[in-house]
């Protein structure tokens, strides 16, 4: 966790981002990249320029107003004097974040979300939630105040998770980093029940698989799987829920959906997200 993305707007989530990304790379002596993104409204010609679209004196106006709330924030949140960058970047937000991620070797990216809801979630979403889906790197979803230091990670379970190495890999990487405990979630729903001993047996299996150490099995009652993910962390007040994504997009998007996404779209802890393999 050397090279750490901030995709920053100045709202109040992507300043809880910001602290995040900060403690991180005091932790790791890393590097934190605060970008902000600013939109270019639609255009019909396909060739055109950020100054052709907003003119130079409105683009010095906004770079020079973003430039001023970039050093309000590092005077304000960086006290341990962690190295920062800054840049101002214009484009569709997505794609200038995974376009920087690539350029600049970033290995975790830290971002703000409002979430989204009803019909802008349906036809757009929000962009924590397509960076979430598309992102070659982990992707940590802050939503409200961080408490830190993260003690407590939950992992939910699902049957898919028994052959995703690289997914386990990088969740022993984030307990070791943070020196947490893994509790290992199974949300038993009326459609998808399971006999305890019978979670119990495929979650050890799991764990003697991938080698994990310092963790706890955990069955949850729910009706709603998702729901029952965020009623468990909340019960043992958790700091974090890791979840991989099958990162799906198109019409398999539309159809199936994404638990991990819903989760970062609604829930008000920090989520660490992966695209498995």
């Amino acid at each position: 966790m050397k090279n750490i993305l901030v995709p920053c707007d100045f709202s109040t989530s992507s300043l809880n981002a910001y602290k995040v990304a900060i403690d991180i790379a005091s932790m790791s002596n890393g590097k934190v990249h605060v970008v902000n993104v600013i939109e270019l409204p639609a255009v019909p010609n396909t060739v055109f320029t950020p100054v052709r679209v907003l003119g130079l004196p409105l683009m010095r106006e906004m770079g020079g107003k973003a430039k001023a709330h970039y050093d309000k924030l590092v005077g304000s949140y960086n006290k341990q004097e962690v190295a920062t960058d800054f840049s101002i970047e214009f484009g569709v937000p997505q794609k200038v974040i995974l376009g920087y991620v690539k350029k600049n070797k970033i290995d975790l990216i830290v971002m703000g979300s409002h979430g989204a809801s009803g019909l802008k979630d349906y036809f757009v979403g929000s962009t924590a939630e397509k960076i979430v889906r598309t992102a070659p790197v982990p992707v940590i979803v802050v939503k409200s105040l961080y408490r830190g230091p993260l003690k407590n990670i939950v992992v939910p379970f699902t049957t898919d998770l028994e052959n995703q190495p690289d997914l386990f890999q990088e969740i022993k990487t984030l307990q070791s980093f943070f020196k947490s405990h893994l509790h290992i979630l199974w949300v038993n729903t009326p459609a998808n029940f399971t006999l305890d001993e019978v979670t119990h047996h495929r979650i050890n299996a799991l764990a003697k698989k991938f080698k994990l150490s310092d963790y706890s099995i955990n069955i949850y009652n729910h009706i709603y799987e998702e729901a029952g993910i965020l009623k468990f962390a909340e019960s043992i007040d958790a700091d974090m829920i890791a979840m991989g994504t099958h990162g799906r997009k198109g019409i398999s998007h539309m159809i199936y959906g994404s638990k991990t996404e819903n989760i970062a779209n609604y829930g008000k802890f920090l989520i660490w997200t992966y695209v498995m393999k």
